[in-house]
């Protein structure tokens, strides 16, 4: 095996020694998306009933949306696309669930989305709607083939989001979600942390440039990774600003008491 390929947001901020991302594909719609029961179809989550249930398996989805949602109920729901799609059809166990945009597109179910959820509603998750090929970090020929696979935007997005994730200890036992942005040259990242139930939080934005000539393709930053990522087509400049820009802001987050929330929540998700 030459290559691995994933949804980057499976992937740890640290990879095992010996390996590396070696290409990031564009990355699809990274919002989360509501597929509704067919007996709500039409509706929003806004619009449905009091305590109607809402599936899904992630802490981050289920802690901003209930702050945002209070008049919903939260339960959890396992199993690949196909068995969740089918608990939600055949039973009345939920009134809606929660998936990846990019996973449903993926699969050609766009048709299933009924509400997009913007960054106003839910931040998503670090990585999410990007996928990721893995390769030996020292296999210069397959980096070199596959390098051509890397989308320098989503690089460089990915690159901050794995920053701060790495820099706040996070991962998917805590609620840690993110949004970027990249206009005019400036990357923009928002970075959040929450309780279990959403009731406590903090969330900021940090911007940086990312604007800097290529370098030559034998220069210094050829096998420098960054957050576990090989991007050899990407400045070496701008992924480093990228990585910086995440690790700034979760310092502030951390100096805000991030740190608290995460524990706390960390030792309840435990103890379920």
């Amino acid at each position: 095996v030459d290559l691995v390929v994933h949804s980057l947001k499976d992937l740890p901020t640290s990879l095992p020694p010996g390996f590396t991302i070696g290409a990031i594909c564009k990355r699809e719609n990274p919002l989360d998306a509501v597929v509704f029961h067919p007996k709500n179809c039409g509706k929003t989550l806004s619009l449905l009933p009091e305590k109607s249930v809402i599936g899904t398996s992630s802490l981050r989805r289920a802690a901003q949306l209930k702050k945002k949602f209070p008049h919903l109920e939260f339960r959890d729901i396992r199993g690949n696309l196909n068995t969740r799609l089918k608990k939600l059809d055949e039973k009345e166990d939920f009134s809606a669930i929660i998936l990846a945009a990019a996973g449903l597109k993926r699969m050609g179910w766009e048709n299933r989305i009924g509400q997009l959820l913007g960054p106003e509603d839910c931040l998503y998750a670090v990585g999410q709607g990007a996928l990721a090929v893995e390769v030996r970090a020292k296999d210069q020929e397959i980096l070199n083939m596959v390098s051509a696979l890397h989308d320098a935007d989503t690089v460089l997005c990915c690159i901050a989001e794995r920053a701060f994730m790495k820099r706040l200890e996070g991962g998917c036992s805590v609620p840690v979600a993110v949004n970027t942005l990249l206009k005019d040259d400036q990357l923009y990242l928002t970075g959040a942390v929450y309780s279990l139930d959403g009731s406590d939080s903090l969330k900021e934005t940090m911007q940086t440039g990312v604007s800097y000539p290529h370098e030559n393709e034998d220069g210094p930053n050829d096998d420098v990774q960054h957050v576990g990522i090989t991007a050899k087509n990407v400045p070496g400049q701008a992924q480093e600003a990228a990585e910086n820009l995440g690790v700034e802001l979760a310092s502030l987050l951390l100096s805000k008491g991030a740190k608290h929330i995460l524990s706390v929540a960390r030792q309840l998700n435990d103890a379920r």
